[in-house]
């Protein structure tokens, strides 16, 4: 892509370049350092990278993967906490036409392991928060390049010293289906697959934000990790369209909400539990918000009880986004205009088709419960170097239109809302009944001492699967497991009743806060 220089100034050019069916992010973050260079890109810890720094910064990564030998769609991975050095590397892998792989030091060994080997990458970059736990030593790092991108070496193969270089790098002109990056599932399921997003995906990311209200005036606060594609969604698209995005090490609820009074921030992209921690925190009301413009959340359910609170003590507007790092259906949920539509996940978005299908694979009828699937523009390619596991998750209508299986299962209510109902994994089938967890952990969570609860199925001899629940109890709350237990049966069908009920003090998440289920029921397992 050729980039021109006109007399629009940032905003307008932006506007003109987005009308165009594809582009590519650091272009455009180049296009910014050329007219606002001291436009503040990136804040972390105080500190503060301008536009011309992190272009300068992205181009001699680029030129350094160059050097080094790195081939068109090649991956580069990476495993380290949050810092401008790794923000630079993933937009510099981009430049040069490779394909970022962004692994979650969170993994076990095993499964870094795992990712790597999948992902053929020839160069690491890491830290040495990340060395601690995951040694590299085994045969799916042999060979590799080590970079250390927090200069922990000594030598050189520390970021300072690789990176020293002055010359341009040559310039890659981006195809739409040219792979953007590869993210790995959390992994909470099984073995985590590689998704490759192809750049005409990301692009889409950029366009739709734009509908949103990113712009060069966006300050975006960013509190989950760079691997994460919920991170990415929101971070990327800033940086496309001449924003600042605000960065934090670690999420702390007193530290966002002292950076966002700080800063006046604008935009936000949260999960759920962070939703929930920010409104227990006893000071959120005296912090003053009112810069906020819209603020959204995905990846894990959202509870129409927390939606309902966050737009009452909260500014701004409050969307909710479904969708997987997949790609293929959207649905949006309008918080601030749907008010009595806080139990929905909203409609499909523009340009999305999603539809409901059977066991079998049949479309349902109108009203009717099931699997959700989606096709749009921002779809994966498919799980690299997994063609079985793509086909999978593939399913084609009638006319040969491809959508991707979410195996979430809902339904459609009279006005078009998508109510959801269930992971299609996680529902129990007991005695031939369908039991839908979300289910129980509503009703569960209208007890008043309940913070939180998560139901999973565990095996059975008399019914072949039976629910549990694990619960949370609000603090200077003292019922009983039994009564809890009691309460619940009480009020639920016969078919329902959970057999057994376990009080803990937290539930375990990954950490962009989706509750581990497959831990809970193996817990339960070894435990009975």
């Amino acid at each position: 892509m050729r980039i021109e220089f006109n007399a629009l100034g940032p905003a307008m050019y932006l506007d003109d370049h987005l009308t165009r069916p594809f582009g590519s992010i650091p272009e455009l973050v180049h296009v910014t350092a050329a007219v606002r260079p001291t436009q503040p890109a990136l804040i972390l810890d105080g500190h503060t990278l301008t536009y011309a720094e992190l272009d300068e910064l992205i181009g001699r990564v680029a030129s350094s993967l160059q050097r080094d030998g790195l081939r068109q769609g090649q991956a580069v991975a990476a495993c380290a906490s949050t810092s401008f050095e790794y923000v630079a590397l993933f937009l510099g892998v981009l430049r040069a036409g490779g394909l970022m792989t962004p692994l979650p030091p969170s993994a076990t060994p095993q499964n870094l392991s795992a990712m790597l080997a999948n992902s053929g990458a020839t160069i690491l970059f890491l830290d040495q928060a990340c060395a601690r736990q995951w040694s590299t030593d085994d045969q799916a790092a042999a060979g590799l390049k080590r970079v250390w991108l927090d200069n922990s070496c000594g030598g050189a193969t520390d970021w300072s010293d690789w990176v020293a270089t002055d010359a341009p790098p040559t310039p890659v002109f981006p195809e739409p289906h040219w792979p953007f990056n590869l993210i790995y599932s959390s992994g909470t399921t099984g073995t985590p697959k590689g998704i490759v997003q192809p750049c005409s995906m990301r692009w889409a990311h950029v366009q739709r934000a734009a509908t949103n209200g990113y712009g060069p005036d966006t300050i975006m606060l960013a509190s989950t990790p760079l691997y994460s594609n919920t991170t990415l969604v929101a971070l990327l698209p800033t940086l496309a369209l001449g924003g600042t995005v605000i960065l934090m090490s670690k999420f702390d609820t007193r530290r966002y909400l002292e950076l966002a009074q700080q800063h006046r921030v604008t935009h936000t992209m949260l999960v759920p539990v962070q939703y929930q921690r920010l409104m227990d925190d006893p000071h959120f009301d005296a912090f003053d918000l009112s810069s906020f413009v819209a603020k959204f959340s995905t990846s894990a359910p959202f509870g129409a009880t927390l939606k309902a609170e966050v737009l009452r003590r909260w500014p701004g507007r409050l969307t909710e986004i479904y969708g997987m790092t997949e790609g293929g259906g959207r649905c949006e949920l309008e918080a601030h205009n749907y008010p009595h539509k806080l139990h929905t996940i909203g409609r499909p978005a523009s340009g999305h088709d999603i539809r409901l299908i059977d066991e079998q694979g049949r479309e349902v009828s109108p009203g009717e419960t099931g699997e959700i699937v989606g096709s749009s523009a921002a779809m994966m390619e498919g799980y690299f170097g997994m063609p079985e596991k793509t086909r999978e998750v593939e399913w084609f209508d009638a006319k040969g239109k491809r959508f991707i299986r979410t195996g979430d299962i809902g339904r459609y209510d009279e006005d078009g809302f998508l109510i959801l109902s269930d992971r299609k994994k996680d529902m129990v089938i007991s005695g031939g009944f369908n039991i839908y967890p979300s289910d129980l952990e509503a009703e569960l969570n209208q007890h008043p001492s309940v913070r939180e609860s998560a139901v999973v199925g565990v095996p059975s001899r008399q019914w072949g699967e039976t629910p549990v629940a694990y619960v949370v109890l609000r603090p200077q709350t003292t019922i009983t497991a039994e009564a809890l237990l009691g309460w619940l049966n009480a009020r639920v069908g016969k078919t329902q009743r959970l057999a057994d009920l376990l009080l803990v003090e937290s539930l375990p998440r990954s950490e962009i806060g989706k509750v581990l289920k497959r831990q809970l029921r193996e817990e339960y397992s070894t435990k009975n």
